[in-house]
């Protein structure tokens, strides 16, 4: 059972989102299955068959979740170096073509989030980072050819 790296706060994330599924949208979707067996004919019944489509979903999430729950290894970044990129750390970087700076945060694949710059540690870029030190140049495998960035700064949130 591979163990999954994620931290502390994506960790709460997961167990809200888990406790929500559970204690709100799992009893309000049988609500409305109830509700919409009372209208009668279950063929041709739309709300029978939407509440039926969202409790599927609802159950496939729990199940998800308490799996990724059950496999998740809470680390602490703060306990990290901060001398190299890691798992967990803020790192500033460079395109070495453009000059154009962007901010990641490394994090598990679970709470991975591009608009927010939170990258997974299975994606390219996290991978060409890993294990370099303010300074260093990574190559990243990107869509549109290779990308040279220069580490500018690391930072242990």
């Amino acid at each position: 059972m591979e163990k999954i790296p994620i931290t502390a706060h994506g960790f709460d994330r997961l167990q809200a989102e888990l406790k929500q599924l559970k204690s709100v949208e799992r009893p309000a979707v049988i609500k409305a299955i109830a509700e919409a067996r009372e209208h009668g004919d279950l063929s041709e019944n739309a709300e029978y068959h939407a509440a039926r489509d969202r409790q599927s979903f609802i159950e496939g999430r729990v199940a998800e979740l308490e799996d990724v729950i059950s496999r998740s290894e809470v680390i602490d970044p703060k306990k990290l170096s901060g001398e190299t990129v890691t798992f967990g750390v803020t790192v500033g970087v460079a395109d070495e073509d453009t000059d154009e700076e962007t901010t990641y945060t490394i994090v598990g694949p679970y709470e991975a989030d591009i608009s927010k710059g939170l990258i997974s540690t299975a994606s390219p870029i996290a991978r060409a980072l890993i294990g370099k030190r303010v300074g260093d140049s990574a190559e990243v495998a990107a869509p549109r050819g290779a990308k040279s960035l220069e580490i500018l700064s690391i930072r242990i949130q």
